[in-house]
C-alpha cells in the first residue's frame, strides 16, 4: 500500500521503490491514466483537431538541422499561424511533430522527461539510437489513437557524440523508424519539400547553408501544400530551425531566420521556382 501523505510532506511509495529507468514504464505503473495512448474515444467519435504539418532536416558537415513551419490547421481552415513544431528533446537532440498537435506536444514533453529520468536514474545519457528507440516505443504506444485519427508523426534528429555526426530518424504511425541520410521530411507538404530536398542538398555544407536549404524546402512546401505555412513577412513569422552540433542544440533566432527568409523571398521574385540545379 501507499503511505498516506495527506499533510506529510512524504513522496507515495512508488516514487521511493527501485525500479526502471523508463519514465513511461514508471507512469504506466502508477498512473496509467495519463499516457496519451491510454485515452479512449467513444465509439464512432469525430474529432476536429489542430494539426501540425511539415517537418524537414539535413545533415551538414557539423551536425543536423531540423526546422519546421508555423501552421496549423484544422479540416479546410488555419487554426493557427505560430504554432511550435520543433521542440529540444535534450542537450544533443530534437523532436520536430507532424499530426495531431495537442498529442504530439504532450508525445514530446512526455519524451523529454523520459531522457531526463533515465540520466538521473542511470548517472548517464542514452546513446542517440537508445533515444530514437525509445520514441519508438511511444508512438507505437499512441497506436490505437492513430487508429482513430489521432495520429503524431514526429521527425528526430540528433548529434551522435560517439560517431561524431548528425543523424536523423524518421517513423510512421506504428512506431516503425527508419534512419534517413543526408535529408528528411514528414507531414503533409513533405513531397514538396523532399523534391526540393533532394535537388538542393550537398553533403559539404556549413551551418548557414543547411539552414537556407531547409527554408527553402519550406517554402516549395507552402507554395505547393496548403496546410504548409511560408515566411509571413508582415506579421513576421518564420519557420522554427535548430542547429544540433558537438556544441548542443541551439535555435536560429527569428532575426536570423527572418534575414534567411527575407533574401529566400526576395530571390524568389526573380524566380518563382527557385534556385535551379544542374542537369548534369
Amino acid at each position: 500500500m501507499e503511505a498516506n501523505t495527506r499533510g506529510t510532506g512524504r513522496l507515495p511509495a512508488a516514487f521511493l521503490t527501485p525500479g526502471s529507468s523508463s519514465f513511461v514504464e514508471f507512469l504506466g505503473a502508477y498512473q496509467p491514466e495519463l499516457l496519451p495512448g491510454n485515452r479512449t474515444l467513444p465509439p464512432g467519435a469525430v474529432v476536429e483537431a489542430p494539426h501540425g504539418t511539415t517537418i524537414v532536416a539535413a545533415t551538414f558537415a557539423g551536425g543536423v538541422v531540423l526546422a519546421g513551419d508555423r501552421r496549423a490547421t484544422m479540416g479546410n481552415i488555419i487554426a493557427q499561424r505560430d504554432i511550435e513544431k520543433v521542440f529540444p528533446a535534450d542537450e544533443y537532440s530534437a523532436v520536430g511533430i507532424a499530426g495531431t498537435a495537442g498529442l504530439a506536444v504532450e508525445m514530446v514533453r512526455l519524451f523529454q522527461l523520459e531522457l531526463e529520468h533515465y540520466e538521473k536514474i542511470e548517472g548517464t545519457q542514452l546513446s542517440l539510437e537508445g533515444k530514437a528507440n525509445r520514441l519508438t516505443t511511444m508512438i507505437r504506444s499512441n497506436l490505437g489513437m492513430a487508429m482513430q485519427g489521432l495520429a503524431v508523426v514526429p521527425l528526430f534528429a540528433g548529434y551522435d557524440l560517439d560517431e561524431g555526426r548528425g543523424r536523423i530518424f524518421s517513423y510512421d504511425v506504428t512506431g516503425g523508424r527508419s534512419e534517413e541520410h543526408g535529408f528528411a521530411a514528414t507531414g503533409s507538404g513533405s513531397l514538396f519539400a523532399k523534391g526540393s530536398l533532394k535537388k538542393l542538398y550537398r553533403s559539404d555544407l556549413d551551418a548557414e547553408q543547411a539552414a537556407t536549404l531547409v527554408i527553402q524546402a519550406l517554402y516549395d512546401a507552402a507554395d505547393d501544400d496548403s496546410a504548409t505555412g511560408g515566411p509571413d513577412l508582415s506579421r513576421r513569422i518564420f519557420p522554427i530551425v535548430s542547429l544540433i552540433t558537438e556544441d548542443g542544440f541551439r535555435r536560429l533566432s527569428d532575426a536570423e531566420v527572418g534575414e534567411l527568409a527575407q533574401e529566400i523571398v526576395g530571390a524568389r521574385l526573380e524566380q518563382p521556382n527557385g534556385p535551379q540545379a544542374p542537369l548534369l
